[in-house]
């Protein structure tokens, strides 16, 4: 059996992976969630066609911690690859700062300075470096590969990541850096394989989940994105507030007396579907009610997602494909009909057949704007990225 490499998405809760071989191709062998960890850990992993290849559960685990879980993984794989098989192991990081774009083997020096951004990305960045400290834990002689979904965004003009404060902070590092990186790196090198016209072109990409943002692409670059410096920013999120006016802050600071923890807890956990529902911040749910204020926040959505994405058609001086992606986008096909609609002024039409079945393509054969429905895949480009990276390290070491 070839090389594997290892691809992780670590949450507070869950740690979603992917295994994959390590030629050429990337193949994926295996995917993989633990789910419930702080309260009844399942582990369950899959083959490439989606056949159960184990299944476990911890009964007693509410009290086991991440390395637990992750030597749990590891000797999965170990048994399920050929000895010593597993090269490298690569982790998604929400923020990488303004030191860090590329991906880079993880040191004690550099979780350091990734553990100073915490507070920038509270609902990832902690749970993404306890990841890794974890895996390094169980297997230290494996590299552990850091790729950040800011990076991807590093190709923006510097007018597109400024905000409108004195200088000497932007020179701080307060500035606009975009998120979702990975899943839109994979979106345009997936979009340069399947129709490289529209690849070349200029397209708005909507990574629409739970976390949600969309991002300006021009021939497969990142120009401009609505997320800015935390996660928090931009489109209304499933428990997320996307852009507030700052005014509303300092109001509720002042006149309801709420400091930085109450105000953390209200942007990133009480906001966004839920808070606007206040019932759900899961879309399904939404779309399957009938209460006025669960047709409110799906309003809401939709009214946002378009109003962004006619800003950033400004951005990219005109709009020539739109591709959905992430739960929301791959899976609701009444949303996406909602953003459509709302985007025919750009020259979107709508194939309501095409739509409603999720074909890859859902615009008309005369829509003057390409849509397409293109599923995102970040564990497989991290696996692109430590592959890359190791096989760029043993050049340099030759």
């Amino acid at each position: 059996m070839s090389d594997a490499l290892l691809a992780i998405n670590a949450g507070s809760s869950s740690i979603k992976f992917g295994l994959f071989t390590a030629g050429a191709d990337i193949i994926p062998l295996a995917r993989g969630k633990l789910e419930g960890i702080g309260t009844a850990p399942h582990l369950i992993v899959h083959d490439a066609d989606g056949q159960v290849l184990t299944e476990r559960r911890w009964e007693d685990g509410a009290d086991m911690a991440h390395e637990a879980f992750f030597d749990a993984i590891f000797g999965w794989i170990e048994g399920h690859l050929a000895p010593n098989r597993l090269i490298g192991v690569g982790h998604r990081i929400v923020h990488g700062g303004a030191s860090f774009a590329d991906p880079v083997i993880a040191t004690r020096a550099v979780i350091a300075e990734l553990e100073a951004l915490c507070p920038l990305a509270p609902l990832h960045q902690p749970h993404n470096l306890a990841a890794v400290r974890a895996a390094a834990g169980v297997r230290k002689h494996l590299p552990q590969i850091l790729c950040f979904d800011t990076g991807f965004h590093r190709t923006q003009p510097a007018v597109a990541t400024r905000f409108g404060i004195p200088h000497a902070l932007e020179e701080e590092g307060v500035r606009r850096y975009g998120f979702h990186g990975i899943s839109y790196a994979y979106i345009a090198r997936r979009l340069a394989e399947i129709d490289p016209t529209m690849a070349r072109g200029r397209v708005i990409a909507a990574h629409l989940g739970n976390g949600a943002s969309l991002c300006a692409m021009a021939d497969g670059r990142s120009l401009d994105t609505t997320m800015g410096f935390t996660a928090l920013d931009g489109l209304v999120m499933g428990t997320r507030c996307g852009a507030i006016d700052p005014g509303v802050l300092l109001y509720l600071q002042q006149s309801k007396g709420m400091d930085a923890d109450a105000l953390t807890d209200l942007l990133y956990n009480r906001s966004g579907l839920l808070g606007v529902s206040g019932a759900s911040s899961d879309m399904r749910n939404l779309l399957d009610s009938d209460a006025p204020l669960a047709k409110a926040a799906v309003e809401l959505f939709v009214y946002r997602v378009a109003r962004e994405a006619g800003a950033l058609a400004s951005s990219l001086g005109g709009l020539d494909g739109i591709v959905f992606t992430a739960g929301i986008g791959e899976n609701a096909a009444p949303v996406r009909a909602a953003i459509c609609r709302r985007l025919a002024w750009l020259g979107v039409a709508l194939d309501d057949a095409a739509n409603d079945v999720g074909a890859a393509v859902i615009s008309t054969a005369d829509s003057r704007v390409r849509v397409r429905v293109v599923p995102t895949n970040e564990e497989r480009m991290i696996a692109i990225h430590v592959r890359d990276l190791l096989a760029a390290t043993a050049k340099e070491a030759s």
